[in-house]
């Protein structure tokens, strides 16, 4: 009797404790998670593919899970066709034009250009009152000491890096914009220094991890190629096991934030799908290396299941309801592996181009927001997007009034994701093409390419060059190019002027209310 009363009295308070839990987590502000894919294209999701009645050679069933349960984007574009200048614009708010370098790759030793007073993603989710942490790649600029003097920053050297301390992020990476957690890869899993930080500080791979020198040689060895520089990093460097170790130290914030009443705002730049493609021969107990056609499509899964450990994770502690769930790309997809090509399987889509390009292909990216009771299962949003809206939209998620000077060209998404609003206002988007030195105005079904000069630095040397009807090729549009064609060419002069106004005028055009 008395074991079966202990067991009711088990029962109800491990209920109570349940609803008690439930209770708290809709009682607070929403939990948000951002998952930045890197070199995602919307070929490389088969909930894209099938919306185009694609060949699918790869199935994503986790994140086509989320697409079901919330808003898919037909429209959505990376601010640039790049990941740097990207990852500028969707932490910042600003497109890439307002940035000292609007061209640059910033090297892990290069100094940040996003300032200590400028908003940013973990700026403004910290001044809401959330726990906030950040995991991957940073590519956002990173300031090292000096290895002969600790009370110097090392300055980037363009022939070889070796008079620099790794061991210390001393600053520019995530705490230094109110991150109060982070998992950084300075330059991603592709450029030095080839090594993990937690907090700041240099994570050891191995035990028997040392400071050592990664080069061609080295990477040949463990079944890698040297992306781009040789330079300094854990002697245990291995670009397979990055990814299992992000997913992981994620999966371990959500378990322990979610416990707190303070609601938490996780930023997720996977190092998938960026080369080298060096997937983890195993994660969350699904076997990956070598089990699709190729090392890409491999890498594809891999982000995959990494989305799912995340959602898994969420639901587990009872708070997935409660959190809203963004997931999209730096830019558009690869084009560089023939294995993926002669299956079939298509990065961009329908589309033409690919990343570096100034086509659609080159910054069209899928863009997925979930946020259940709140965002429509299955809902299709067509509107003009860009990533530099996500700050206004999480911004307003927290309850938080970005001031007026700042995320310039960050539009709040929610009330077109509530149906609250049926069309935003945004007339238009500006994107950035690659290391062409290209720039894309988009208004409409209509699309502007402008040439910048390369040989002015001032910026100011601008070409229209292409000129595209998008709503005429519904499938690998941009083929025709209207540059020239008489009728067009008021078209041509007003989206141009529109182009040169905003940029140099330098007005606000986003909308974060």
């Amino acid at each position: 009797m008395n074991k079966n009363f202990n067991k009711i009295i088990g029962g109800v308070l491990l209920v109570c404790s349940v609803l008690n839990a439930q209770q708290k987590s809709v009682n607070k502000k929403p939990n948000v998670v951002i998952v930045l894919a890197d070199d995602i294209g919307v070929g490389d999701i088969s909930h894209y593919r099938k919306m185009h009645k694609g060949k699918i050679i790869l199935e994503t069933p986790n994140i086509d899970k989320l697409a079901n349960q919330g808003a898919t984007f037909t429209n959505a574009h990376a601010p640039a066709a790049l990941c740097a200048t990207s990852r500028y614009s969707i932490m910042t708010g600003n497109n890439n034009y307002r940035s000292p370098k609007p061209w640059g790759v910033w090297s892990g030793y290069a100094p940040t250009e996003i300032t200590k007073e400028q908003v940013s993603l973990g700026r403004v989710m910290k001044a809401a009152d959330y726990n906030t942490a950040f995991f991957g790649k940073w590519h956002m600029g990173t300031s090292f000491a000096k290895k002969s003097n600790p009370n110097e920053i090392y300055e980037l050297q363009h022939k070889s890096n070796i008079n620099v301390d790794i061991t210390k992020i001393i600053e520019g990476g995530p705490k230094s914009h109110q991150f109060d957690y982070s998992f950084t890869l300075p330059s991603g899993i592709q450029n030095e220094p080839y090594a993990a930080y937690e907090n700041g500080k240099w994570f050891p791979l191995k035990k028997n991890s040392e400071i050592a020198f990664i080069d061609k040689i080295f990477m040949n060895r463990i079944g890698g190629e040297m992306e781009k520089k040789p330079g300094l990093g854990d002697s245990n460097w291995n670009p397979s096991a990055i990814g299992p170790l992000l997913a992981n130290k994620a999966v371990k914030f959500i378990s322990q934030k979610a416990k707190e009443d303070k609601p938490f705002f996780m930023y997720y730049c996977s190092q998938a799908v960026h080369t080298p493609h060096m997937a983890a021969a195993e994660l969350d107990g699904v076997k990956i290396a070598g089990t699709t056609p190729s090392r890409h499509i491999d890498m594809i899964k891999e982000l995959d299941v990494q989305v799912g450990m995340l959602v898994k994770e969420l639901k587990k502690q009872g708070v997935y309801d409660n959190t809203v769930f963004i997931f999209t790309s730096d830019n558009g997809g690869l084009h560089i592996d023939s294995d993926s090509w002669n299956v079939g399987h298509e990065p961009s889509d329908i589309y033409r181009g690919k990343k570096n390009d100034p086509y659609e292909g080159g910054h069209r990216v899928p863009f997925l927001a979930i946020w259940p009771n709140h965002i429509k299962a299955k809902s299709t949003v067509n509107n003009l997007t860009l990533g530099t809206d996500i700050l206004a939209t999480i911004a307003a998620v927290a309850e938080y009034k970005i001031p007026e000077k700042e995320a310039l060209d960050s539009y709040n998404l929610i009330p077109v994701l509530t149906g609250k609003e049926k069309k935003h206002t945004r007339p238009n988007v500006l994107v950035q093409g690659g290391s062409g030195r290209e720039a894309v105005i988009v208004e409409g079904d209509w699309k502007l390419i402008i040439q910048f000069d390369k040989k002015d630095k001032t910026n100011k040397t601008r070409t229209p060059v292409a000129l595209f009807n998008l709503k005429t090729n519904p499938t690998e549009d941009e083929q025709e190019n209207l540059i020239a064609v008489k009728k067009y060419q008021r078209r041509v002069t007003s989206l141009f002027k529109k182009y040169n106004q905003t940029r140099d005028s330098k007005v606000y055009t986003g909308k974060h209310f």
